[in-house]
C-alpha cells in the first residue's frame, strides 16, 4: 500500500514549465476573459444583475466541499421560508452566505490595497464566521500538520499531507512573494501555480477549499485582467472533480506543474465561455423583463421592481414591499400581477402574519444552468 502524497518541499516556485505546451492556450485564455469582461463591462448595474451567478459559485465551490444545498434552497431559506428545508441545509446556507461577504468584502479592500496572507486571514475569518469550523481558529494560520483524505482517516490512510507546520511560515511567504511578483511570464499561468500552492499549503485548519477557489476571481480583478470579481470557476472544477484533485495531488508526486496549467487553462478558457453565455441571457431577460413587466403592471415603477428581482430572485413579500422603492400600494398590486402574469412563481403562500414568499424562476433557471441545457 502506498502512503499519501506529501507537499512538494522545496519545489516552488516551480522551475521547469513547458510553455510551448501552454503558449498556445494562453493566447485563447485571455481572449476568453477578455470576451467576457466587455460583456460584463457593457451591462447596466453588473453587480446587481450578476449576482445569482456569484450565488452559485458560492454553491458550487461548497459542493466541491461536501455540501448538499441547492442555490434555491440557499435563497428560500435568506427570504425565511418555512418549508421543510434540513437542518444540515440550513448549515450549508449559512457558509453560503459568508462565502458572498468575504468575497465582496476582499474585492472592496482590494481597490486599494494588494492580495496578500493578512488580507486573505480577514477573508477566512468572514467565511468561516459562525459557521462550521468556526472553533478551528478562523483568520489564524494551522499550528499542527493537516491532512485531507476521507472523514476519520489517520495521516498514513491520507490523500494528501500539506506543508508541515514547521515550515508553513516560510511557504507562506514565498507564496506571497510570487503572488506579487509582476516579473512572471504570463499572469494566467501565475494565476494557475497560485491557485494549487495555497491549497496544498492548505493554511488554516478548515475553510481552504473555498478560500482557495476565491482567490481566482479576486487575482483576476487585482490584476485588472477583469473589472470586477465577477468571475465563476467552481463549475468546471466540480464537475471534473476528481481531475481536479488527482491534477493536484500530481503536482507534488510527480512535479507536473505543466499539466495542472494546462488543465487550469483549458477550465478559464470554456468557463469563461459559459460564463458569457449566463450573463448574456441575463440581459437578455432584463430587457424582456423590463418590457414585459411594464405591459403586465402598467405602471412607472415596473423598472424598479425589475431590479428587485434580479436582486433578489426568491423573496418573502413583504421584503418586496418594503425594500422595492415603490410605494405600497402599488407594490401589493404588483405581486398578484406578476404572479398571473407567470413572471413569479408562489413557494409559500402567505398565511397569518406569515409572507408569501415567491421565486423569480427564469432567472434562476439561467443561473443554475438549467436554461441553457
Amino acid at each position: 500500500m502506498t502512503g499519501p502524497v506529501r507537499y512538494h518541499l522545496g519545489d516552488f516556485p516551480p522551475k521547469n514549465i513547458d510553455w510551448r505546451k501552454l503558449v498556445p492556450l494562453i493566447g485563447a485564455a485571455n481572449a476568453a476573459l477578455a470576451r467576457y469582461d466587455g460583456l460584463v463591462a457593457a451591462i447596466p448595474k453588473a453587480s446587481v444583475l450578476l449576482s445569482p451567478l456569484t450565488t452559485q459559485e458560492a454553491v458550487l465551490s461548497s459542493k466541491i466541499e461536501g455540501t448538499n444545498v441547492t442555490m434555491g434552497e440557499v435563497l428560500e431559506i435568506e427570504a425565511g421560508s418555512d418549508a421543510s428545508i434540513s437542518g444540515p441545509k440550513r448549515e450549508d446556507a449559512e457558509e453560503i452566505r459568508n462565502y458572498r461577504i468575504a468575497l465582496q468584502a476582499t474585492a472592496k479592500a482590494l481597490e486599494d490595497r494588494p492580495l496578500t496572507p493578512h488580507l486573505l486571514r480577514a477573508a477566512h475569518a468572514l467565511l468561516m464566521d459562525g459557521v462550521r469550523g468556526r472553533d478551528k481558529t478562523p483568520g489564524g494560520l494551522r499550528t499542527k500538520q493537516n491532512w485531507i483524505g476521507p472523514a476519520g482517516c489517520t495521516i498514513e490512510q491520507a490523500n494528501f499531507v500539506p506543508i508541515p507546520q514547521e515550515h508553513l511560515a516560510a511557504g507562506i511567504e514565498a507564496w506571497a512573494t510570487y503572488v506579487s511578483s509582476g516579473t512572471e511570464p504570463d499572469p494566467l499561468v501565475q494565476l494557475s501555480i497560485i491557485h494549487v500552492e495555497f491549497e496544498a499549503l492548505h493554511p488554516f485548519e478548515d475553510g481552504n477549499g473555498r478560500l482557495g477557489r476565491m482567490i481566482v476571481p479576486l487575482f483576476l480583478f487585482a490584476r485588472k485582467i477583469l473589472s470586477g470579481p465577477n468571475f465563476y470557476m467552481s463549475g468546471y472544477l466540480e464537475s471534473r472533480r476528481d481531475q481536479y484533485v488527482e491534477k493536484m495531488r500530481a503536482v507534488s508526486r510527480d512535479s507536473a506543474w505543466t499539466d495542472w496549467c494546462v488543465f487550469f487553462l483549458e477550465g478559464l478558457i470554456e468557463q469563461a465561455s459559459e460564463n458569457q453565455t449566463k450573463a448574456r441571457a441575463i440581459l437578455e431577460l432584463h430587457q424582456r423583463m423590463l418590457r414585459e413587466v411594464a405591459a403586465v403592471t402598467h405602471s412607472e415603477h415596473a423598472g424598479r421592481a425589475v431590479e428587485f428581482l434580479f436582486s433578489q430572485p426568491v423573496f418573502a413579500s413583504s421584503h418586496f414591499i418594503e425594500g422595492a422603492e415603490i410605494p405600497r400600494a402599488t407594490a401589493l398590486r404588483f405581486l398578484p400581477l406578476l404572479r398571473d402574469g407567470g413572471v413569479l412563481r408562489t413557494i409559500q403562500e402567505a398565511a397569518g402574519r406569515r409572507p408569501a414568499i415567491y421565486a423569480f424562476p427564469a432567472l434562476l433557471d439561467i443561473a443554475e444552468g438549467r436554461a441553457l441545457l
